[in-house]
């Protein structure tokens, strides 16, 4: 199966009662294996969970630490970026140039580097005292 088609499936499970906006994820980790995320919402609106970062946590919890390819689903007009926050967990396990795609439920796709997506990533370095 496709990462658009393993994202498919886990947008299904998504759990959406308030926006309706059900988002999938879907990527490969750099040992070839695949991880899948879907947005949970809480009435607490900001507590919920990105599709992006159920698949990055999913991918943390099997002991991979890298992301080579990553595929966002949604059923919007356009396909769908990852928000900032999922913009900045993405660069904490992916190198500027790994490519997201975002797409819709008709097909439509948009391919973007990560550093094009984040173009001013705060990471380790940031942090280095020398």
């Amino acid at each position: 199966m496709t990462l658009f088609d393993l994202a498919c499936r886990a947008r299904t499970h998504a759990y959406a009662p308030y926006s309706g906006f059900r988002v999938g994820a879907a990527l490969r980790s750099a040992g070839g294996q695949i991880f899948c995320g879907c947005n949970i919402e809480n009435a607490a609106y900001p507590e919920g969970i990105c599709a992006e970062a159920g698949a990055i946590a999913a991918m943390i919890a099997a002991g991979e630490r890298e992301i080579v390819e990553l595929l966002v689903l949604a059923d919007s007009p356009d396909p769908v970026p990852p928000c900032g926050g999922c913009r900045q967990k993405i660069a904490e396990f992916a190198a500027p140039d790994v490519k997201i795609t975002m797409a819709t439920l008709s097909g439509e796709t948009r391919v973007m580097r990560l550093a094009d997506l984040l173009p001013a990533a705060f990471g380790r370095s940031v942090m280095d005292r020398g």
